[in-house]
């Protein structure tokens, strides 16, 4: 399979000739990891095996290109004074650092809404800091249009050292009868990038409305790849295109919104990862001088990411949430072997990733220091002890959460912070439950039971009070860093766990024979960090399932529809769970349906053609239990453009890069004067297994779909969400044209069934499937 795909493809980029034979590999080359070696020290000798395309993706090494209520407390509205002058032209002030160069942002986020206001953060990253403050900026927010006062927030200071001061401004904003038009600025401030503009806008839905949402995920390339032979991160040319024929509310992160696994291939970690024995791998020590080289990487690379144009002009007008995951710190983080992630390396670069993704991706202070060998003091509660070393020359504000925020118990195993979870409303009747699925990641589990019994708490806790407000909540977003509904590779598991795979680990660590078969850090199978990463991992089954089993208990409680986000796996695809068919459950009844949108990557190169294939050809029906079933859906009827991206028989994975839209079809919507549509004639779904069409809104779903067009997508007034899968038609097009791909999903009216009912399916119970 391997060779065939290979042919096909041709020879190597001239332009680069240490690239891979194959674009769409993950791992970078094998001339290329030679020709790094060379340049640094020279390796033990290996023998590079070779595994076929399932293994290529899956040994994946990911990286991106360089290149409180409504207090007073961050917003104080005052009336805005006349503009003071100050604003300069990039280049014209001295090297010498003032405090007003801002080298990164603005970055806006959406925290929540509550009392009838909408809230929200601006980050920026000035250059320059430390113990004292060099300049105090503000943050100057008025309606667009020149209508009504302007507004003046204060920057609070996150976190200040010599390199640069991490300046937050909260917004409070009140919802209106109408969809309303902000914009922004920080006068007396410039901009280290001439391509920012000075004046930003964002928008908020009307106060009875809901927030249209854009999913993204794996945004950044692998080591080794070829950016331009992928035109960089085009698609979010696409994201503002179709935010400015109809603007988006709110961009959600599943996960992976920067790739830092460079810092082991160009970074301070090369040396550490060069040690050819695991044991004395793991036995290196994290200092403090490897500490803060570290931590320079991360910011560099986050300041880089963010500053880089047209993600950069998205994170300034559509407000952000974020979930993170492995490559957030590094590939496979939390699913290597206990021992190895317990290293001092591992810790310390968790610590460090968590630093910036709470600076960046959650406008919130950091912890005061974070892990090194030479300072290795705990705290009472797990958590790191201050470490009066990186307190040298920096500020760091007291530790503060927001009231979206569902914070863990107790740390993480490997990352010695707590779980950052978020319950928010995304306007009127659709909310949003964030799941960090990596903090408490191990190999053999991905949260901890007392952090689902807080989230599921905290969620029947809103859905509660929105049901006792008048204003019920009817779509229920969860968001996850990885699918959940998704096909097995349980055969390769089997496979990679044999003992057969023991002497030739042996011979490996002894001779290097297969050595791109094992990983670079604890010296096992490296496609088994990927694989032991899935929800459909053996070793995450029954978490998985009691997970499932509480968001339908959830959802029927509620009446409320449940819909998942989910990313990492670097093409589209649609799953769903759903009643066993003998219970004969219509859809619209049924709390166990449940969509999972699979989005990625929106950067990322995708997998090659075979590794979709196969994944099309696992596509079974499986049991997660005697009355839950789950497949994936046949949502690609077609190759997206002239392209040719799948086998015929695949229409249910699609290896292209892609991004979602969440569109809620407002019962409010009666004045655009549509109708709602109906794909195809009306019939009965009565007894359909999951390889059909399970209602109405899943009927000619793909590019015919109301669903999947500009003018139709979100207009009907049912209730009902509307979904677009925004696939890229040609990867060497700069523009990043798409090609849409839809379905609806229906609102949920939950009746409980009778005994009779539940009898009828007695002889349909059967074991989970694997």
């Amino acid at each position: 399979m391997a060779s065939q795909y290979d042919n096909e493809l041709g020879d190597i980029d001239a332009q680069n000739p240490y690239a891979s034979s194959s674009k769409w590999r993950h791992q970078e080359s094998t001339k290329y990891a030679r020709h790094e070696a060379q340049q640094l020290q020279a390796r033990d000798a290996t023998t590079t095996g070779t595994t076929d395309d399932l293994a290529e993706y899956l040994n994946s090494t990911r990286i991106e290109p360089q290149g409180d209520g409504h207090s007073s407390r961050n917003h104080q509205p005052i009336h805005l004074a006349a503009h003071n002058g100050e604003e300069t032209a990039v280049g014209q002030h001295d090297e010498e650092s003032d405090g007003k160069e801002i080298v990164c942002g603005p970055l806006l986020n959406y925290r929540r809404m509550e009392h009838g206001y909408w809230f929200g953060s601006v980050l920026i990253v000035t250059k320059g800091g430390g113990k004292d403050v060099l300049y105090q900026p503000s943050l100057v927010l008025r309606r667009a249009g020149g209508q009504g006062e302007a507004f003046q927030s204060q920057g609070e200071r996150l976190y200040s050292d010599k390199r640069n001061t991490f300046w937050a401004f909260g917004i409070s904003v009140p919802l209106e009868p109408n969809e309303t038009k902000y914009e922004y600025e920080v006068p007396g401030l410039r901009f280290s990038s001439s391509h920012k503009p000075r004046i930003n806008s964002f928008f908020i839905p009307a106060i009875n409305e809901s927030m249209r949402i854009m999913f993204y995920s794996c945004n950044g390339f692998s080591v080794g790849t070829d950016e331009e032979a992928w035109s960089g991160p085009a698609l979010w040319n696409d994201v503002m295109r179709k935010h400015a024929a109809t603007p988006i509310h709110v961009m959600v992160g599943g996960g992976d919104q920067i790739y830092n696994d460079g810092i082991r291939v160009h970074g301070p970690l090369r040396t550490w990862t060069d040690i050819s024995n695991p044991k004395k791998r793991q036995e290196y020590p994290f200092p403090e001088k490897l500490r803060a080289e570290c931590d320079d990487y991360y910011l560099q690379n986050y300041l880089r990411w963010y500053n880089t144009p047209p993600f950069s002009t998205a994170n300034g007008q559509i407000a952000q949430i974020n979930i993170w995951d492995d490559h957030d710190i590094i590939d496979g983080f939390g699913s290597y072997v206990d021992k190895f992630m317990q290293c001092d390396v591992f810790r310390g670069i968790g610590g460090t990733a968590h630093k910036y993704y709470m600076l960046f991706q959650h406008h919130l202070p950091p912890p005061p220091s974070t892990y090194t060998s030479d300072f290795a003091d705990n705290d009472t509660d797990g958590t790191q002890g201050i470490d009066p070393n990186q307190l040298i020359d920096t500020y760091v504000a007291p530790g503060k959460t927001e009231p979206q925020y569902i914070v863990g118990n107790k740390p993480g195993p490997y990352v010695a912070e707590h779980s950052y979870n978020i319950y928010t409303r995304l306007g009127a009747r659709i909310a949003l439950l964030g799941i960090d699925a990596r903090t408490e990641r191990t190999r053999h589990q991905v949260n901890y039971p007392e952090t689902y019994d807080l989230i599921f708490q905290r969620a029947r806790d809103e859905l509660s009070a929105a049901a006792r407000s008048g204003q019920p909540i009817r779509h229920l977003i969860l968001l996850l860093g990885i699918p959940i509904a998704y096909p097995r590779l349980t055969w390769l598991e089997n496979i990679l766990r044999s003992p057969l795979i023991g002497p030739v680990k042996l011979l490996n660590r002894r001779f290097g024979v297969g050595g791109g078969f094992f990983n670079h850090f604890d010296g096992s199978v490296d496609l088994l960090d990927d694989l032991d990463d899935h929800y459909t991992a053996k070793t995450h089954k029954v978490e998985r399932a009691q997970l499932i089993v509480e968001l339908q208990k959830l959802s029927a409680e509620f009446s409320v529809r449940t819909t998942i986000l989910g990313g990492d796996v670097h093409l589209a695809a649609l799953g769903r769970f759903y009643s066993n068919p003998k219970l004969k459950v219509p859809v619209e009844e049924d709390s166990r349906y449940m969509v999972n949108v699979v989005s990625s990557a929106i950067v990322n190169k995708p997998p090659p053609q075979a590794v979709a294939n196969l994944l099309a050809r696992r596509n079974k029906i499986h049991h997660l239990n005697s009355k839950t079933d789950e497949t994936l859906l046949d949502l690609f009827d077609k190759d997206p453009g002239n392209f040719t991206k799948t086998a015929s028989h695949n229409n249910c994975t699609m290896p292209s890069r892609n991004f979602a839209i969440l569109t809620e079809n407002s019962p409010t919507n009666q004045t655009n004067g549509v109708v709602p549509e109906v794909n195809g004639e009306s019939q009965s779904f009565e007894g359909v297994d999951g390889h059909s069409q399970l209602h109405k809104g899943e009927v000619g779903a793909g590019t015919q779909h109301k669903a999947a067009s500009d003018d139709r997508h979100g207009r009907g007034h049912d209730g009902s969400l509307d979904i677009r899968i925004s696939v890229e038609i040609d990867q060497h097009n700069p523009e990043g044209l798409t090609e849409g791909y839809g379905l609806t999903v229906p609102l949920l009216t939950y009746r409980p069934r009778t005994q009779a009912s539940s009898r009828a399916v007695s002889t349909a119970t059967s074991t989970p499937s694997q």
